[in-house]
């Protein structure tokens, strides 16, 4: 479930804590109650995410030297057992989603497919971040629906490929920590498409992300500290870029990990412009 290493917990929940202060009325604080259910349903998915991308890649992940230590590749479990362990994490999943009106329901049971398909990505496409960011921005479409009963698209779309936009900065600097491996293992990634104009690829991301965020808040109405904070994150990927070694594992780790930043500073940003 990788609960030692949270940022990737983090990065799944943030999209679904923006969309469900978007959704709150003028004035209000965000739902503390679907705040706390959809961080149930993080750790769970997150959880459940990395049990499936274990189960695809044991053969791989036996070969690099980052992740030849996890259960699987270890042969400390069965796939038997992994599988067991899969249901139960989903069940309790699917405990959390019957917690929502029928709309989310269904719409939340739509992004299964894209857990299960996304570990399979890296063996046919260079841009298997995209489909993680199709996949872990679900939350942006899921959280409005939950507290209003159903998506305005034209607040969900735009904050929903800010996140896609936002996934592909973030894993493509995840991906440059294991590209020497990647290329003897024939595995697929953004970091080894975009190669030395990696960041050129990552500012046209943010670019993007930050238009999507002051579209999404032009259409539900937001106000002046909203924008501040979609300003304070351009600053924080403008400097994130800047500084990235892509040759430095640790420092792609360290850049990688400080989107949560990102996405509290959002979260904060939508609050007080709610208030």
């Amino acid at each position: 479930m990788r609960l030692h290493q949270p940022a990737g917990t983090w990065l799944l929940y943030l999209p679904c804590t923006w969309s469900i202060g978007l959704a709150a009325a003028p004035g209000c604080l965000p739902d503390w109650r679907m705040l706390s259910l959809f961080g149930v349903g993080a750790v769970l998915m997150r959880g459940a995410g990395c049990t499936i991308n274990d189960m695809w890649d044991r053969d791989y992940d036996r070969q690099v030297a980052r992740t030849a230590s996890r259960p699987l590749a270890a042969g400390d479990i069965s796939t038997f057992q992994s599988l067991v362990f899969l249901g139960g994490q989903l069940s309790l999943a699917l405990c959390v989603l019957l917690c929502l009106n029928y709309y989310s329901i269904i719409l939340g049971a739509a992004s299964l497919s894209l857990v299960v398909t996304y570990p399979l990505m890296k063996r046919i496409t260079y841009w298997p971040q995209l489909v993680l960011g199709l996949t872990f921005n679900w939350g942006a479409l899921l959280g409005w629906s939950a507290i209003r009963g159903s998506c305005e698209w034209s607040v969900c779309l735009p904050l929903y490929f800010a996140g896609v936009m936002w996934t592909l900065v973030y894993d493509t600097i995840y991906a440059h920590q294991d590209k020497r491996d990647d290329i003897m293992i024939g595995v697929k990634s953004t970091a080894l498409q975009f190669k030395e104009d990696t960041k050129k690829w990552l500012s046209g991301f943010s670019l993007a992300m930050l238009l999507s965020l002051c579209r999404a808040g032009m259409n539900c109405n937001q106000t002046f500290p909203y924008y501040s904070a979609v300003a304070a994150v351009g600053a924080h990927l403008a400097h994130q870029i800047y500084t990235l070694d892509i040759d430095k594992p640790e420092d792609c780790w360290k850049k990688f990990a400080s989107n949560r930043t990102v996405g509290i500073l959002l979260f904060i940003g939508i609050v007080l412009g709610n208030l």
